[in-house]
């Protein structure tokens, strides 16, 4: 469950969100199972936020910092995470489908079981991140940097 201060300073807006980010470093975001659908959320500072179990289906979170973020079971359908910061994050059995991962840093994040299914991860890194059991069926997958991607069996 969501902590409610923190949804309601997420939807003030980004500036505001980003200001009482950089007021309180310490304190680690729970958005949790909320529902941010179709909210903008471009450019927000979301980095090690949990938001395992959200609903953030047209979402845009272009160029948003989630390193280390827990997007576990997320659903992130049609999203625009084009040039995001998702290096190291939890994105177990997330639903990407159809999501613009253009130029996105997925580096060393757990994608076991995601479906990536129509996915555009052109240009993207996806160094060291961990795909097994991904689905990628229809990713685009032009330019992305793969090097030492796990794919499993």
């Amino acid at each position: 469950m969501a902590n409610p201060e923190h949804l309601t300073k997420l939807k003030e807006s980004v500036k505001a969100w980003n200001t009482w980010r950089k007021k309180n470093p310490d304190i680690r975001p729970d958005l949790s199972g909320a529902d941010l659908t179709e909210m903008e959320l471009g450019g927000a500072n979301l980095r090690g936020a949990n938001l395992r179990d959200a609903d953030l289906l047209g979402v845009d979170l272009s160029k948003a910092k989630l390193h280390r973020a827990n997007l576990k079971w997320a659903e992130l359908c049609k999203a625009n995470l084009s040039q995001a910061d998702l290096s190291q994050a939890n994105l177990l059995m997330a639903c990407l489908r159809d999501t613009n991962l253009r130029g996105a840093d997925l580096s060393q994040a757990q994608l076991n079981g995601a479906q990536l299914n129509g996915a555009s991860l052109r240009q993207a890194n996806l160094a060291g991140a961990d795909l097994a059991g991904a689905n990628l069926i229809g990713a685009d997958l032009a330019g992305a940097y793969h090097s030492k991607a796990f794919q499993g069996q």
